[in-house]
C-alpha cells in the first residue's frame, strides 16, 4: 500500500538514503540538509511516498524569491531506482503542488527535464523574464503559476 504524506522528523535519514540512491551521489542530500535549518525550509511542502513502511519517493518545495516576491522552488524530486517509472514521482510532485496551491502560493520554479515537468503545467521560464543562475539551462529552467493574477487597470480605462 502506497502512502503519500508530509515528511515526519523520523524520515530524515530515509530521505537522505533515497536521494543518494536515486541520484548516485550526495549532492542532492547535501542540498536538503543545507536547506533544513534555513528560512527556505517549509516542512509542509516536504512530501514523501512510502510503500510497506519504506520511503520510495520524495519531492520538496522550498522558499525562493522572484522579483522581490515569495515563490517556491521544486527539487529535488527523487524515486528509488527500483521504483522509477511507476508513478511515484508524479504522486509526490502532484501532492506537493496541491499543498502549495491550497496554501495560496503563487509561483513554482524547477530546473529539470521539460518532457517530465510539462505534465504538471510547467513551461519555460525565460519568455517570462524570470532569470537565475540556471537560466542558461534553456527550456529546463521552468515556471508554473499556481493561481491567476488579476491585472487591475486605472478607472480611466473604463471610459474607453
Amino acid at each position: 500500500m502506497t502512502e503519500v504524506r508530509i515528511e515526519q522528523p523520523e524520515d530524515a535519514d530515509g530521505i537522505r538514503r533515497l536521494l543518494e540512491s536515486a541520484f548516485g551521489g550526495e549532492a542532492e542530500a547535501r542540498l536538503v540538509a543545507a536547506l533544513r535549518p534555513t528560512h527556505a525550509w517549509l516542512p509542509e511542502f516536504s512530501v514523501v511516498a512510502g510503500e510497506n513502511g519504506r520511503l520510495v519517493a520524495f519531492a520538496l518545495l522550498s522558499r525562493v524569491m522572484v522579483g522581490g516576491e515569495e515563490a517556491l522552488a521544486l527539487g529535488p524530486v527523487a524515486v528509488t531506482p527500483e521504483r522509477q517509472r511507476q508513478g511515484f514521482g508524479t504522486s509526490v510532485v502532484r501532492d506537493a503542488l496541491r499543498r502549495a496551491t491550497e496554501a495560496r502560493e503563487r509561483l513554482v520554479l524547477v530546473l529539470g527535464d521539460p518532457a517530465y515537468y510539462r505534465r504538471f503545467g510547467f513551461v519555460p521560464a525565460a519568455p517570462y523574464g524570470i532569470t537565475s543562475e540556471w537560466s542558461s539551462a534553456g527550456d529546463a529552467w521552468q515556471v508554473l503559476a499556481l493561481r491567476p493574477v488579476e491585472a487591475r487597470y486605472p478607472s480611466a480605462w473604463r471610459q474607453v
